[in-house]
């Protein structure tokens, strides 16, 4: 357990708290690219309990600035895109994306008041089909050569979906392995090939075991935990028999992100961006390592459960989460259907908006979740105290950040340490792009 100022610690994300300082040293995503694609490429953005505006100008630069015109304090978000800037709608003061004011139009013609005036503005970047802004007011960290950053575009697909939550329980569930054996149970076995956009229902690699048989069958795994220059890897095993065990390699990326398989084929690297307190989003980037992504499939797949223009979950707690005794008792664990990121959302929704951990009891399957919240209090501390918290990157280092491995799939029960590299390796070596075996593992396989 944990005291109610140990938990205020590791979750409350504003401009003054500890966490909001650490979160605030590196690029958070902001929005998707395909949010400012309509005839009006203006959105209101809410991140770390503060309120923005993200808007393209007619000249394609991206610009997030604070959402309160600094005139009267009027919605910047009902401006007008114009005259090289986003212009306020009450009386016309002009900005760029750089915060500057161009215009006072109201003001006399010899007025000077333009030239003292400046919008708060933050950098913005697009990589892979998200926008990410950077509020530190320094100078922003490099980005590290994850996969999803390093791979073309035809190869990846970005999405979101907002939960009603703090985004630490909402990220705790990602690197909880023992979780999908229950929550994510089902009953019957699908055809795998059919298993294209969806988690958890492809076969593992090297075997034609469905993912969903495993999870049902093998519902203890031995979960080893390990320190990495990026957070942490999680290793969790499922001996089948003897010979065989399935193998699951995901990561923690930190501050708030994790890398898992998808399939054989593809990864997901999955962000809990905190909108503020008791919201967040995720932002998933899907990364192919062979064929170009189906994004239109993908897409549509995720549109059938998230609405726009929020992407809120049409199952949720209004409705129960389309939870249905009979399915529970005959086809899925939760009742709550097939979409695993349902279970996700009541799971993580249920614990309430800020999950009180003063009353929690840990087992011995939650070791990543401690070593994380240790992790997490340590590089808080570093933060507020003026240091480089993990993965704060300068443009020298960003390389060494590669990856990192993903893997699931049937290996042997003694040999498991190299099996998962190897499969690891194989995948890469074999893409159409240049994905990069991360130095640590290229130093254990010299052969391949």
């Amino acid at each position: 357990m944990m005291s109610q100022e140990q938990n205020d610690l590791i979750t409350r994300i504003g401009p003054d708290a500890p966490a909001g300082k650490l979160m605030r040293k590196y690029w958070q995503p902001a929005a998707l690219v395909d949010e400012l694609e309509g005839d009006r490429p203006i959105v209101p953005v809410r991140l770390l309990g503060e309120n923005f505006v993200l808007f393209r100008d007619e000249q394609g630069r991206y610009g997030l600035v604070d959402r309160d015109c600094p005139h009267r304090g009027a919605d910047l978000a009902f401006g007008r895109l114009e005259n090289g800037g986003l212009r306020c709608s009450f009386h016309g003061w002009l900005f760029d994306v750089e915060g500057n004011c161009l215009e006072t139009p109201a003001e006399p013609e010899n007025s000077n008041l333009c030239k003292n005036i400046k919008q708060r503005a933050y950098p913005v970047v697009e990589k892979s089909g998200i926008l990410w802004a950077y509020l530190g007011g320094d100078e922003p960290p490099a980005f590290p050569e994850l996969d999803c950053f390093v791979a073309p575009g035809t190869h990846t697909f970005a999405f979101k979906g907002l939960i009603n939550c703090n985004w630490l329980q909402a990220l705790e569930v990602g690197i909880d392995p023992a979780h999908a054996s229950f929550l994510h149970r089902f009953f019957e076995d699908e055809d795998t090939s059919e298993s294209y956009g969806k988690q958890f229902r492809a076969a593992s690699a090297d075997s034609d075991l469905p993912m969903t048989k495993i999870l049902r069958e093998y519902d203890r795994p031995i979960i080893n935990v390990e320190r990495t220059e990026y957070g942490l890897r999680l290793i969790a095993l499922r001996q089948i028999d003897d010979e065989r065990t399935h193998v699951r390699v995901t990561n923690q990326l930190f501050p708030h992100g994790f890398v898992i398989p998808m399939s054989a084929e593809m990864t997901i690297t999955q962000w809990h961006v905190p909108v503020d307190d008791e919201n967040c989003y995720w932002y998933a980037i899907f990364t192919s390592y062979n064929e170009p992504v189906d994004k239109k499939k993908m897409r549509e797949q995720r549109l059938q459960l998230y609405e726009l223009p929020l992407y809120t979950s049409r199952r949720n707690k209004t409705n129960d989460y389309g939870f249905d005794p009979h399915e529970q008792s005959t086809s899925t664990y939760t009742g709550m259907g097939l979409d695993i990121n349902v279970h996700d959302q009541w799971a993580v929704e249920s614990m309430g908006a800020i999950q009180d951990r003063t009353r929690e009891h840990l087992g011995t399957s939650d070791k990543a979740i401690v070593q994380y919240r240790r992790l997490l209090r340590q590089e808080i501390e570093k933060a507020v105290n003026g240091g480089k918290p993990l993965l704060f990157l300068d443009e020298a280092n960003a390389r060494s950040i590669q990856g990192p491995a993903t893997m699931d799939g049937i290996g042997p029960t003694r040999g498991w340490e190299i099996y998962w590299m190897e499969v690891d390796v194989k995948r890469r070596r074999s893409a159409p792009w240049a994905a990069p075996v991360p130095e640590e593992i290229a130093l254990k396989l010299p052969h391949m």
